[in-house]
């Protein structure tokens, strides 16, 4: 925007993105004024199951953007979503105005946590389930912790609860699967301290200012969720 002569300060054109700015005032671009950056802020969403993490789809399946329309309220700033969760996968999705913030959750050195419950249909003992808190490697992919528990059975039918900390691309359907499990139904109820609880599908909620700052200094102090 710079080299396209777009920024100035006053009447002034900017030139060079080594100027130092003491403060914002009287810098425009495209003549509107700059405006500092936004307070942070995060909301928790309850994402139906038959939407995708994204803005639009060329194929034209709905995202979730077409659910948080109704859900937020107005004058919400533009949301990121913080990770994914595949078309299928339902439950808590946040949400954030801020980017930086969204990759910190994101990245595996944090060790924000995500739990997830699956339901999932075959043989399996809570022995094996238990051999994951070592890792697994499945067709070269390395997998890290996960603490996972059995929750419910009913035949060959279970609920299992899984945390992890890494979140890496289907890894809770790719780690049941290799274990001789079909999962059909599954449900994120928990990122870092925040958990879904009784949040309605398809309903979203603003995490108290409060709770937001309190886990920014946890994240600050290397303690994890």
């Amino acid at each position: 925007m710079i080299a396209e002569g777009r920024v100035k300060q006053g009447e002034d054109t900017i030139t060079t993105p080594a100027t130092v700015l003491p403060d914002l005032r009287g810098v425009t671009v495209d003549g509107k004024p700059v405006k500092a950056p936004e307070a942070t802020r995060l909301f928790a969403f309850h994402k139906p199951a038959g939407l995708l993490t994204a803005e639009r789809d060329p194929a034209g399946r709905p995202t979730i953007y077409a659910a948080l329309r109704n859900a937020l309220p107005p004058a919400t700033p533009r949301l990121m979503p913080v990770g994914r969760l595949d078309l299928n996968t339902e439950g808590l999705l946040l949400l954030t105005n801020d980017g930086e913030f969204k990759r910190l959750l994101e990245l595996p050195a944090t060790k924000v946590t995500r739990t997830y419950r699956a339901r999932a249909f075959g043989d399996v003992t809570q022995a094996q389930l238990e051999d994951l808190i070592e890792g697994i490697e499945i067709d070269g992919m390395r997998y890290g912790r996960i603490d996972a528990n059995m929750d419910r059975r009913t035949g060959r039918n279970q609920w299992i609860e899984m945390t992890l900390t890494e979140g890496k691309n289907r890894e809770v359907r790719r780690v049941l699967e290799h274990l001789g499990l079909q999962v059909s139904r599954l449900i994120r109820i928990g990122y870092g301290p925040f958990a879904l609880d009784e949040l309605p599908k398809g309903a979203a909620v603003e995490i108290a200012p409060k709770d937001l700052e309190r886990f920014r200094k946890e994240l600050a102090g290397g303690r994890r969720a």
